[in-house]
């Protein structure tokens, strides 16, 4: 399988430990490695013998370092896009280069900002998803929900599976982030879950989704890489998820219980860290919680105390101290548009 990690996201909700200098993929908030060394770890351990990760212009020289020190280097393959243009294009790319010699090949497309805490669960979810690709479906990989969670997409599984295949189902529709009443009822329903953002299918069956269902990308494609490149300004900024899942009657799902986390908000930290007794959490090697309890802290350098506090989250970056409630956490992206109104792009 040809893994394709997409790694040229920008990541606003983790900062300001995620800036435009450090996206999400980029930071260290786990065993001292990126989010993007994690992601290559598991798909390599998952059996891929390629590896391209797919990042922007603006970001070549970090994750070329990252590259460089990785033990797989050799196995690995970089491209770049010129501009951020959404999912649908970055996949366009990939299969640009990859659609005149290995049509047949399977390719999987996965998210570098996520995290996996049981790595066999996940290889075994990737073997199913690879058995239905060589069927000529396109599969996506559905994470069984433990909450209401609003800030995710869902995915509504049929009761029919696909062919032969055990535990992969017909898929029956995408929604969009919920409110928590709807979530609710997802959750009872049993057959709802969430999307997690990695495809998988042969190169042939992504080209006549493209074809089907962004036309216009597709005809750039078959140009080849150059012509796909040079038109990239052309390109609708659309995603994966919309442009193709939403609209192909050959999609499937593996529901997938892996231990997976979007680290979408600096609350789903809580998935993997530990606590203390007061409900704290500490990233970082020098802080002290005295009388403070459910408190989320980020220490790079400086020492953190809290004191008599609740529901705190504290980030400490090279330059900016960050302090707020947990509730707010989700409000990031209303933070950094606050800072480019006030011509704050020093913090951004």
């Amino acid at each position: 399988m040809i893994s394709v990690i997409l790694a040229g996201g920008k990541g606003v909700r983790l900062w300001p430990e995620s800036r435009s200098f450090r996206p999400k993929q980029l930071c260290q908030l786990v065993d001292n490695k990126s989010m993007l060394e994690h992601t290559i770890d598991r798909i390599k351990a998952a059996g891929a013998k390629k590896i391209v990760i797919l990042t922007n212009d603006n970001l070549i020289k970090p994750i070329v370092e990252i590259v460089k020190a990785h033990p797989y280097e050799d196995n690995i393959e970089l491209l770049s896009e010129p501009d951020n243009k959404n999912t649908a294009s970055a996949v366009g790319l990939i299969l640009s280069h990859y659609h005149i010699k290995n049509k047949n090949d399977i390719i999987g497309i996965f998210p570098a900002d996520h995290h996996v805490l049981h790595l066999d669960k996940f290889s075994e979810t990737l073997k199913k998803a690879y058995q239905a690709a060589e069927e000529g479906y396109l599969i996506t990989i559905g994470i069984t929900p433990d909450h209401p969670e609003t800030g995710f997409g869902y995915i509504e599984k049929t009761k029919w599976e696909v062919g032969q295949i055990p535990d992969v189902y017909q898929v029956s529709s995408f929604y969009e982030k919920p409110d928590l009443k709807t979530a609710e009822v997802y959750i009872k329903s049993k057959n709802h879950m969430w999307n997690s953002g990695i495809y998988i299918g042969k190169v042939k069956t992504f080209l006549e989704e493209f074809a089907l269902n962004l036309p216009e990308i597709y005809e750039k494609i078959i140009k080849g890489p150059e012509f796909y490149i040079s038109s990239y300004s052309e390109l609708p900024d659309i995603s994966i998820d919309h442009g193709i899942a939403e609209k192909s009657t050959r999609l499937a799902v593996v529901p997938a219980d892996f231990g997976w986390c979007d680290l979408g908000s600096w609350n789903a930290l809580e998935k993997l860290h530990p606590k203390d007794q007061f409900a704290n959490i500490a990233i970082g090697s020098d802080v002290l919680f005295l009388d403070a309890q459910n408190c989320i802290t980020r220490q790079t350098d400086k020492t953190l105390v809290l004191y008599g506090v609740d529901n705190l989250l504290v980030v400490e970056t090279e330059d900016i101290i960050f302090i707020t409630k947990r509730d707010k956490c989700q409000d990031m992206r209303e933070i950094t548009n606050k800072l480019q109104t006030l011509g704050r792009y020093d913090l951004l």
